[in-house]
């Protein structure tokens, strides 16, 4: 078996068509369906049943490319490896930010990060499903809410966040400093879409009190949240962070009870990943930035209601 012919039926997987993906490798189709097919010969199994112009993967095909990715992942760190042994000082990182506050911190944070690795070429993903991103290793980490315990994870905390209802100051709850969670089913309410980590949570504790949040609105778009609530579209539930950032004096953030809503922000990174010496170095700086911001937000979150 040849690491060519593995690059051959990866390129395969992803056309999904020998006359597309000859042209892409820039080879004839009758030698990439040679090697194929000797690729085939040698593992005993059909990877692609030919149905007439269209193919199809095999389970067979199926299993040699979960295992493929895994070795050309492989070869990547090694490479990355490599690359730091020799010495080379310019590298690149790609990190993906859930959406709302945790953009802004990223934001903020980048100018500190870029005066001690100017070289180092940064690209920011901001995305809601920056998990499966990184399990897929289109990311090299992720700075998240603490998603789920998963094996092939490695998490790093940084620090906890309340979350408050927000409404405006002319709402009818305007003048209440607290709220019973169950009773934010009652009014008109914005929230992530299921597909995020933080709706995902509100769901876990709704299933444990029995209640069903209905909102009249979804967005993964967190300014966008709090843009209609000033506009007078029902209520939303966001950081404390996010609201010190957002209010201008048009909102009120009401703390909820029985039980609190918290969630932990992290770091995440896969287990197999190679984390090289830019990697450790955001991560190490980005530790020290939000020990030095965490007694700032916690006053912020108490200044809130005082």
């Amino acid at each position: 078996m040849e690491l060519r012919q593995l690059e051959y039926f990866m390129a395969i997987c992803e056309e999904m068509h020998f006359t597309k993906t000859a042209e892409k490798l820039r080879i004839g189709q009758p030698t990439l369906s040679y090697q194929v097919k000797a690729l085939e010969d040698e593992l005993g199994v059909r990877l692609f049943d030919r149905l007439g112009k269209k193919i199809a993967i095999t389970e067979a095909g199926k299993i040699l490319q979960e295992y493929c990715n895994k070795v050309f992942d492989n070869l990547k760190n090694a490479n990355e490896q490599l690359e730091e042994l020799q010495k080379i000082k310019r590298g690149k990182l790609v990190i993906g930010v859930l959406p709302g506050g945790l953009s802004h911190i990223a934001s903020m944070f980048l100018i500190a990060f870029h005066e001690k690795y100017p070289d180092i070429q940064i690209q920011i993903i901001i995305s809601v499903d920056v998990t499966e991103k990184v399990k897929h290793n289109e990311i090299d980490f992720a700075l998240t809410l603490t998603p789920p315990a998963d094996e092939s994870f490695t998490y790093i905390p940084l620090y906890e966040d309340e979350y408050f209802l927000i409404v405006r100051t002319d709402h009818a709850w305007a003048e209440r400093e607290v709220i019973e969670f169950k009773e934010i089913m009652d009014i008109p309410i914005i929230l992530s879409p299921q597909s995020h980590l933080f709706r995902q949570s509100l769901e876990g504790m709704c299933l444990s009190l029995g209640i069903e949040f209905h909102p009249i609105i979804e967005s993964t778009d967190s300014r966008l949240m709090v843009s209609l609530v000033k506009g007078g579209v029902g209520a939303a539930i966001i950081s404390c962070t996010l609201f010190s950032q957002e209010n201008e004096g048009l909102l009120k953030a009401i703390r909820i009870k029985n039980p609190t809503v918290k969630r932990e922000v992290t770091v995440i990174h896969h287990k197999q990943k190679y984390i090289g010496t830019a990697a450790r170095g955001f991560i190490e700086l980005l530790i020290k930035f939000m020990e030095g911001k965490r007694s700032t937000m916690e006053k912020q979150c108490i200044k809130i209601f005082q």
